[in-house]
């Protein structure tokens, strides 16, 4: 895939969308991504600012544009179905990465302390803990 069209489909999918599109998102989001970050915790190398960004997707405090971009690449990290599937070791993730990464350098100075150390915890808790 070339990297102007992987630019413009990561453009794509990271689209905030309407407020009832972002509701689908947040449940979809909500429902899958404890279970998707326990499949991917050793094969995304940014898990816990993954986990961050999904503190700050849910942080009622964050500011609309930003929740809908997070909640997009959360929503796509979480399809079972995506370009490349999951189950596919050490390149499934691959496609889910580059939309994370896209959406986190979009957003990080919205992911405060606090979305961190809740993830962090998060981890720990879970048995993820990346340390």
């Amino acid at each position: 895939m070339s990297s102007k069209f992987r630019d413009v489909l990561i453009g794509e999918i990271l689209e905030p969308g309407d407020e009832d599109r972002q509701e689908k998102r947040e449940k979809n989001v909500r429902e899958k991504f404890w279970a998707t970050t326990r499949r991917a915790a050793r094969k995304v190398p940014f898990m816990d600012e993954v986990v961050a960004a999904y503190f700050c997707a849910m942080d009622p405090n964050t500011p609309a544009k930003v929740r809908g971009i997070l909640l997009a690449a959360l929503a796509y990290f979480v399809l079972p179905l995506d370009m490349i599937p999951d189950f596919l070791i050490f390149v499934g993730f691959g496609d889910d990465v580059a939309i994370l990464t896209a959406a986190l350098a979009a957003v990080r100075s919205n992911i405060t302390d606090a979305h961190r150390l809740a993830a962090k915890k998060a981890l720990e808790e879970t048995g993820e803990g990346l340390g």
